[in-house]
């Protein structure tokens, strides 16, 4: 039955085009500067489409519906965009706040959550037609309200999420989502930034930009409470100016250990996962932004803030040495592995277009014109923990 449920019509019933298809190779890509989506598909390496109309898409994000066939999009304008892949049209936006800065699905795929810059907080939307559920003002200090930032899914039908401001995070328990639960957590650090939630739905990471280390929440024991690991990490004994903050969800876990962009430092940091303790550092030409693992964990793919944008570094995970240095071109910004991990495609935003890289051979195999793209989302992450 799931298999006969992943067939659906790539043009409207009744058409000469009509033709069946999955959705399981399709994907997108943010041309965030015309506001619209990509669409992509990774059998063939082509675009096989465009949807307009989405609003601000600068930092957009996305996330998909279990059956792979919508696209739930977050815009930075407080837009939440359901997109259908295989028709190509909008099904329902709605402008739910003046600034968000991203979202995440829960585990049965049937609520949608997005985090609020303005006002601050967190907004759950049913998937099926974005009707409001639940409306969580990230409130402290009496009616303060916070940025929100790191908001992932957890099982359970959980959402976590910290605050900026506040230096607190929080889990959203929407096991029941006519009664929504919060347990919160205070002084877990100055200004967390950015998350992180591990493959297996485990531990909770917060990145903190006002002070070194990170904040650890272990989800099976929230009775012990946050912890703080790493306390070298960050600007650490040299503040350095930071161009971009590095993004924490694209944490690449391989093996038993994980590679963490180092804040405003010319370094990758390695981590045991066991004991959470920095291993080893890896110099690596600029501030590192994303820092990704090959889905089968022996390369870990790095791109960087400005002056270094044009250039992307290959680690090999053995030798936790960089095996080559790559230089698409000016304004790399996003980096997706298909899920098998044979190709990487690489956004190339200043030279609008998006290129296709074999990850054995380093060398390209595809290019595709888009405008001015950024982020780049493979529908494989429905069935990903924290994508």
């Amino acid at each position: 039955m799931a298999g006969v449920a992943a067939l659906f019509l790539l043009a409207p019933p009744g058409t000469a085009a009509e033709v069946l298809r999955g959705s399981g190779d399709l994907g997108v890509v943010i041309e965030r500067a015309a506001g619209t989506l990509r669409i992509i598909e990774t059998s063939g390496n082509t675009a096989i489409g465009r949807v307009e109309g989405l609003g601000d898409l600068s930092h957009a994000s996305v996330v998909f519906s279990r059956d792979q066939r919508h696209a739930f999009v977050f815009g930075r304008d407080g837009g939440l965009t359901k997109v259908d892949l295989l028709e190509q049209r909008i099904v329902r936006r709605v402008m739910q706040s003046g600034n968000s800065i991203g979202g995440a699905i829960s585990q049965d795929g049937r609520l949608v959550a997005v985090s609020n810059y303005e006002p601050g907080g967190v907004k759950v939307f049913t998937t099926a037609d974005l009707e409001l559920v639940a409306d969580i003002p990230a409130t402290f200090d009496g009616e303060r309200r916070s940025k929100v930032v790191g908001l992932v899914d957890a099982p359970g039908n959980r959402f976590v999420f910290s605050l900026w401001e506040a230096g607190e995070i929080w889990v959203l328990d929407l096991d029941d989502p006519a009664v929504p639960a919060v347990r919160r957590f205070e002084d877990v650090g100055r200004n967390p930034y950015d998350a992180l939630i591990t493959p297996d739905g485990r531990y909770y990471i917060a990145g903190l930009f006002g002070e070194d280390g990170m904040a650890l929440l272990d989800l099976w024991d929230l009775d012990a409470g946050v912890r703080r690991i790493l306390p070298g990490y960050g600007r650490g004994e040299q503040k350095l100016p930071v161009y971009k903050m590095p993004h924490l969800e694209g944490w690449a876990m391989a093996g038993s250990r994980a590679f963490v962009p180092a804040v405003g430092r010319h370094e990758v940091l390695v981590i045991d996962t066991h004991s959470w303790q920095e291993v080893g550092r890896i110099p690596v030409k600029g501030q590192p932004v994303f820092v990704m693992a090959r889905p089968d964990g022996r390369q870990v793919w790095v791109n960087f803030a400005l002056p270094d944008n044009d250039t992307v570094q290959v680690i090999d995970v053995p030798s936790l040495a960089i095996s080559r240095t790559l230089v698409p071109g000016k304004g790399v910004l996003h980096m997706e592995f298909e899920p098998r991990g044979e190709e990487v495609w690489l956004s190339v935003r200043d030279e609008d277009r998006v290129d296709v890289m074999d990850t054995a051979t380093l060398k390209r195999v595809a290019t595709l014109e888009a405008a001015r793209p950024s982020g780049i989302f493979l529908t494989a992450r429905a069935h990903e923990v924290g994508l």
